[in-house]
């Protein structure tokens, strides 16, 4: 069997008969946990968004916006263009529906592992890092964890994921050339990107905050504007197009085919790719903000994960299925397909502005992505000579991802993606007492009028060194 046949069949398993009920298990327990907590104090997470860090240092740090846009960055990337038409082209257009329910039950999920990477984050210089393998370590005391959680996050967003964002970079350009995929171009591509890789990724936490606070809104705002165009132009289909993603999520084939190509497990496994939650890469990117109690940073988190899937993946959604160009897995998915659609619906411009979109989409991604790798590089090891050696090797996988082969790039990303999302729900569910115990103080504070400020010896919490003062 070939190494691409096995990681195929792998891949199946894990989603159809693992991860399925994993995730959606924990996300429906965290949504009554909380009572709702992603829908009732969604009000509330867009007022924290503006707060200003709160520590001594508050121009070095990291702000809850800018953190939000570093997991948003890293969310927000060609997953929601190449995933969103894998997924349609695969599953049918009931795959949208999956997702949108995804998203919904995992604001949940996503807020208990970044309050929890808030509870349990340590001091970094000038700056907080934290994450799942930190909160693994102090609260559930193990370390073993902790590091295998890191080395599945390392192979899946420094490697896996950051591989694909090129290869999907790259392939954005074979509309323009003939024969791309046999030419060197895609080897300049990648050599070009990497250059731009490192220019950030060598600058620090600071400068990668700084560049995806600029890069996701801009980038996210002119892509919704085109699917806006999208639909008011094309306003009365609107009801037929709905239509077929309800029929198509409640068809025999989505709800009882129990194989891997079903529109139930498609939109499962492309909405996990897209928002991420439950996954335990956004705590990352949240333990870094300055906030004055860890709940404000898992509210945030919420935003970021609608922000995702109701926002632009959607949007995806819309210009595929507005479109009537039908994908075909194999043969017309991925961004060929977006690009099919994008010219069909608004002339070739669209093109254009799709290449353009992609290559914002996915560089913002390549930054999010190594932020949330080098966070758990310096968990096992807080070594210099291992975070420069580190570093080449991602700036390698970038140029070689745009080289790679479209199947196993995407099945490399979805396997060590499963395996890390399965290490994460199992400490999430131990630990959710925690979270909800943290989200009950401030529910108490923000009662009685106050401005949330954590201690966590007022709740009894050990180990959360950067909340004992």
């Amino acid at each position: 069997m070939k190494l691409n046949d096995f990681l195929t069949s792998m891949n199946d398993f894990m989603y159809t008969y693992l991860l399925l009920f994993l995730l959606i298990g924990a996300d429906v327990y965290f949504t009554f946990r909380t009572r709702f907590v992603q829908l009732r104090l969604l009000k509330n997470a867009f007022k924290v968004i503006g707060e200003k860090p709160q520590g001594d240092n508050s121009e070095k740090e990291v702000s809850s916006f800018q953190a939000l846009m570093i997991s948003t960055a890293s969310r927000v990337g060609t997953g929601n263009i190449a995933g969103i038409a894998t997924a349609i082209a695969t599953g049918g257009p009931g795959a949208v529906f999956w997702m949108w329910i995804m998203a919904l039950l995992g604001g949940a999920s996503s807020f208990i592992e970044s309050t929890l990477a808030q509870v349990y984050k340590v001091r970094d210089g000038e700056n907080f890092r934290g994450g799942p393998s930190y909160y693994m370590e102090k609260a559930l005391k193990k370390r073993w964890m902790g590091i295998l959680f890191s080395i599945l996050l390392i192979l899946c967003f420094a490697y896996g994921f950051n591989g694909l964002q090129s290869f999907n970079i790259s392939s954005a350009f074979s509309y323009y050339i003939p024969n791309y995929e046999d030419s060197i171009f895609p080897m300049i591509v990648g050599l070009l990107l990497a250059i731009a890789t490192a220019f950030i990724i060598f600058g620090g936490v600071h400068r990668i905050g700084f560049i995806s606070s600029v890069i996701v809104p801009i980038m996210a705002i002119t892509y919704l504007l085109i699917g806006i165009y999208v639909v008011v132009f094309n306003i009365t289909e609107l009801p037929h197009i709905f239509g077929i993603i309800f029929k198509g999520a409640f068809d025999a084939k989505a709800i009882f085919g129990g194989f891997a190509g079903s529109a139930v497990v498609i939109g499962i496994k492309r909405g996990l790719f897209s928002n991420e939650a439950g996954m335990g890469s956004a705590p990352n990117a949240s333990a870094s903000a300055s906030v004055s109690h860890p709940v404000k940073q898992g509210l945030v988190q919420i935003i970021s994960v609608f922000i995702d899937t109701f926002l632009i993946c959607t949007t995806t959604a819309m210009i595929l299925l507005f479109s009537g160009v039908e994908g075909v897995a194999g043969t017309l998915d991925g961004i060929p397909y977006v690009q099919e659609a994008i010219s069909a619906n608004v002339g070739k411009w669209g093109i254009h502005f799709l290449t353009f979109s992609i290559l914002a989409f996915a560089f913002s991604s390549v930054i999010g992505n190594y932020y949330y790798a080098e966070s758990n590089i310096l968990f096992i090891k807080n070594n210099k000579t291992v975070l420069f050696i580190f570093r080449i090797s991602c700036l390698v996988a970038v140029f070689f991802g745009a080289q790679a082969d479209f199947s196993l790039a995407w099945n490399i990303a979805d396997i060590t993606m499963g395996l890390m999302a399965t290490v994460n729900i199992i400490a999430i569910v131990l630990l959710g007492n925690i979270a909800v115990k943290v989200l009950r103080d401030y529910e108490k504070q923000l009662k009685a009028g106050k401005n949330p400020v954590f201690h966590a010896k007022d709740v009894g919490i050990e180990h959360a060194e950067c909340w004992e003062e």
